[in-house]
């Protein structure tokens, strides 16, 4: 007998993430009840991910389950904020136990990675889709895309571009055996960096979570900032596995627009730089300087003193093509 929506609810979401005393009530009645930290503010951001969009037809359930938290999650450390509890919308084509079990495996996981909570949602049969919403809160200033200023030193975290030459071996379009599985997994298991974000409060002008492609969502930050970047080509972080697997030319225009790295690009003041490098060794936290905010609109790419002619910035859902 297929699984009703009841069933499926109690079996596969009822206890799923941490346990959290501030939640009143939470999957099973008709709304969540929460409790939010006194002088605390929420901070709420939602994603949706559409099968042969944001992810492959038969790709892992599990990282289908980890994917749709993690996305969230990068966005509320975007903010500097802590997360706390998730919402979960959940279109089916089938109530595939199998394929349940793994999906809310993969979510589970990272949510109890960081002490978050699955308190309510829906399920409903139709093309296979997956929308969260993750709610948080913030004592203090949030960080926010638009506190920079020219003369601020730019920076992102991790090795950007591997997501998308991990999206490329699931695809068949890259061969690189020896750098397979690191690329695979930074594609269908992305890091949020939430620890982070919160710490980045105390030290960055302005930030932006990484998912568009760097160039793009650089230059989103630096707009919101009414500003313009400079970006050092040499400076690009690029992962060893990367730079194997396509070549150090290719490796850096991955770096630059690639998709899916749910990394970290903030600015922090010139004069908050010595206290980020000492009290935040770059070597620790994983994060490299690649360039500066300018008065002048729009980004360039400098290398070797020159600007560079890039064609493409990033994702965008409904430009004509990519």
């Amino acid at each position: 007998m297929p699984l009703s929506e009841f069933d499926l609810i109690e079996r596969y979401f009822r206890n799923c993430g941490a346990r959290r005393e501030d939640v009143e009530l939470g999957v099973g009645d008709d709304a969540a009840i929460l409790q939010c930290p006194a002088g605390e503010r929420l901070v709420a951001a939602i994603d949706t991910l559409v099968e042969g969009v944001h992810f492959l037809r038969g790709c892992p359930a599990a990282s289908v389950g980890h994917r749709a938290l993690a996305v969230n999650l990068s966005d509320l450390a975007a903010m500097g904020a802590r997360p706390a509890w998730a919402l979960l919308a959940l279109t089916l084509p089938e109530a595939d136990e199998a394929w349940l079990a793994e999906f809310a495996s993969g979510f589970a996981e990272l949510a109890r990675l960081h002490e978050v909570v699955l308190v309510g949602g829906d399920t409903t049969r139709g093309p296979l889709c997956v929308t969260v919403q993750i709610l948080g809160h913030i004592q203090g200033a949030a960080l926010l895309r638009s506190g920079g200023k020219p003369g601020d030193a730019l920076f992102v975290s991790g090795t950007p571009g591997d997501a998308a030459a991990g999206l490329a071996l699931e695809q068949g379009m890259l061969a690189a055996p020896a750098q397979a599985q690191y690329l695979r997994e930074r594609f269908l298991f992305p890091t949020p960096r939430v620890a982070l974000g919160s710490v980045l409060r105390e030290y960055a002008s302005a930030c932006i979570d990484v998912s568009d492609g760097l160039l793009g969502d650089a230059g989103k930050m630096a707009a919101a900032s009414g500003c313009g970047a400079d970006i050092a080509y040499e400076a690009l972080p690029v992962s060893q596995s990367l730079a194997q697997a396509v070549g150090p030319e290719r490796a850096r225009e991955l770096s630059l627009t690639g998709g899916d790295d749910y990394e970290l690009c903030f600015s922090v003041r010139p004069g908050d730089l010595d206290r980020l490098l000492t009290q935040l060794p770059p070597q620790r936290w994983g994060y490299t300087r690649i360039g500066t905010l300018r008065a002048a609109p729009g980004v360039q790419v400098v290398r070797n003193g020159a600007p560079m002619v890039l064609t493409h910035a990033g994702y965008e859902h409904f430009a004509r093509s990519r």
